[in-house]
């Protein structure tokens, strides 16, 4: 099942994964695998990326870093296959997606001249970005589909597990997950605080903000490492940033 009714879904820049992952998830239906196992593949392929890169093997650094973005796409894929959404998935998948986001940065900033003090802002930047897209992408799942569960445009609260998983594991989570996204959610929500209030977003807008989906980022990062630009991934992160607020000046010009 999509995300999004049919006449809510756009051409997602960032989700050029899909395929794979529907693929994927199709194959692992009538296995044992779960989405969480799926979850922790994904993460060994990014870590196999940043391998890759401390080695300066860049053409199978992007490789892994393009794979990463197919298996994440499969988790999600393969837990409405089961019909098994969890928040212990869903958290989990995103705290990997940070900790692989600054693992990947911290790498380029070894193997490159950045400074770590540029490599904190160009991460802070990579953060906010995803999490514009990522703040009104779930304000339109939630108008259109109303089944999305496991994401919210608002968590402030501890969820009520779901079946099949612990409230332990969910409250533990939640707590990780607020701890690593909580300020940049905050500032975002800061920027647009009336975007929930929108009926829905147009198609070309939603189009035009997948250029800060994570898949869209990390393809940046695969495409700038095989071309020998390691020195300028994380200043062309910074600048990238300055683009939110022409994404949020659109919104409240033109999209009430």
């Amino acid at each position: 099942m999509s995300k999004l009714t049919a006449q809510n879904q756009f051409l997602d820049l960032s989700d050029y994964g899909r395929s794979f992952g529907k693929f994927m998830a199709q194959q692992l239906k009538n296995t044992r695998f779960t989405p969480i196992h799926v979850t922790l593949l994904f993460g060994l392929s990014g870590l196999i990326a940043v391998y890759c890169i401390l080695i300066e093997q860049y053409y199978l650094a992007a490789f892994f870093i393009l794979l990463k973005s197919g298996i994440d796409a499969a988790d999600g894929e393969l837990a409405r296959l089961k019909k098994t959404p969890s928040y212990t998935g869903r958290y989990l998948d995103s705290l990997f997606d940070i900790l692989l986001n600054l693992i990947f940065l911290m790498t380029i900033c070894y193997v490159s001249k950045t400074t770590v003090w540029l490599t904190i802002l160009g991460f802070v930047g990579l953060q906010l970005q995803g999490t514009l897209y990522n703040y009104y992408y779930v304000i339109l799942r939630t108008k259109s589909v109303g089944g999305d569960c496991t994401s919210k445009v608002f968590e402030y609260k501890t969820p009520r597990a779901l079946p099949g998983e612990s409230q332990q594991s969910v409250a533990v989570l939640f707590r990780l997950y607020t701890l690593a996204y909580g300020v940049f959610d905050k500032v975002i929500h800061w920027m647009d605080p009336e975007a929930y209030k929108v009926k829905t977003f147009p198609n070309w807008f939603m189009t035009l903000l997948s250029l800060y989906g994570l898949g869209f980022q990390l393809l940046i990062m695969a495409v700038m490492l095989p071309l020998g630009w390691i020195e300028y991934i994380i200043p062309f992160f910074i600048a990238y940033t300055f683009l939110i607020f022409a994404l949020v000046g659109i919104r409240k010009e033109l999209i009430n």
